[in-house]
């Protein structure tokens, strides 16, 4: 069987943006939790270091032929000692793309994690880490796929509290938002939030508790995304009025959705009754936490 990476989908439990600084990022404080559905990297043999996209949503990244899983790839095996090995990449495509799920950043990270295993490449966490960050806002929580709290750009990481299983439902409206638009659009509300960290408990009791306490954060970025993306809103609406819904909010900038449920019970019947009104939708029935086991 060929070394297999799982790439896990990132949710944003709740995402507080900052005003701009002088170099033109936001700084944020998001606690960050990984869902057990997401992307699949595969290693294989290769004449040319390269990476095959196949899966459902494959024809979104059509014409990336520089993405990320092959930008952490070479990334990595530049600081492999000796001549470099024959191998290519598969990336399943199982997550859509421009979704606010972390996506690429999970990608690559599964990628870093799974070269450097399977080729022995002589690189620690911490450098790992660095790789990863170097990618991305999202890149070094995404390499772990564990629940973390993150601050600055996305690459200040501490532990986040002991959290509960969150049975939820992941709904996207199969619309590609782009990020930077959304967050032209979110500078353009000059409604920032405060970044500072919320008082938290060291663990969640119950996922009732959390999704009341949830209920006072917030993402920032969710108004910005809905007006750039109406249909955001439309499953919103559609999540918050369902019987099973503890919590609906936007993840990152869009355009999926999460519903977080009391229950494995009521998160299949929400999820199969949102599949039923709305077919044309990606609905995903999920368990959100991390990390997941690769496979």
């Amino acid at each position: 069987m060929s070394p297999i990476a799982f790439a896990p989908a990132k949710i944003n439990l709740f995402l507080h943006v900052g005003a701009p600084g002088d170099d033109g990022y936001h700084p944020l404080c998001s606690l960050m939790a990984f869902a057990d559905v997401g992307d699949r990297v595969v290693l294989h043999e290769a004449d040319v270091l390269s990476v095959r996209v196949h899966g459902p949503f494959s024809g979104m990244l059509a014409g990336e032929g520089d993405n990320l899983v092959l930008r952490a790839a070479r990334a990595l095996l530049a600081r492999a000692r000796g001549p470099q090995p024959l191998v290519g990449l598969s990336l399943e495509k199982l997550l859509p793309v421009a979704a606010g799920l972390g996506g690429g950043s999970s990608d690559a990270g599964a990628a870093l994690r799974l070269l450097r295993t399977a080729l022995g490449v002589q690189v620690d966490d911490v450098e790992l880490e660095a790789i990863a960050a170097s990618l991305g806002a999202d890149g070094a929580a995404c390499l772990w796929g564990r629940p973390v709290l993150a601050q600055g750009r996305g690459e200040q990481l501490s532990p986040a509290p002991v959290l509960p299983p969150i049975e939820a439902v992941l709904v996207n409206p199969r619309v590609e938002v782009s990020t930077p638009a959304v967050y032209r659009a979110f500078d353009g509300l000059g409604d920032f939030g405060d970044v500072t960290p919320p008082p938290m408990p060291d663990a969640f009791e119950s996922v009732e508790e959390m999704a009341a306490w949830l209920g006072f954060m917030r993402n920032d970025l969710q108004a910005p995304a809905i007006a750039l993306a109406p249909a955001i809103g439309d499953v919103l609406a559609l999540l918050a009025d369902e019987r099973e819904t503890l919590l609906a909010r936007v993840s990152g900038s869009g355009a999926t959705c999460f519903a977080i449920c009391a229950s494995d019970i009521e998160a299949d019947a929400l999820a199969e009754r949102v599949a039923g009104l709305r077919p044309d939708w990606w609905t995903v029935r999920c368990r959100l936490g991390g990390p997941w086991p690769d496979a």
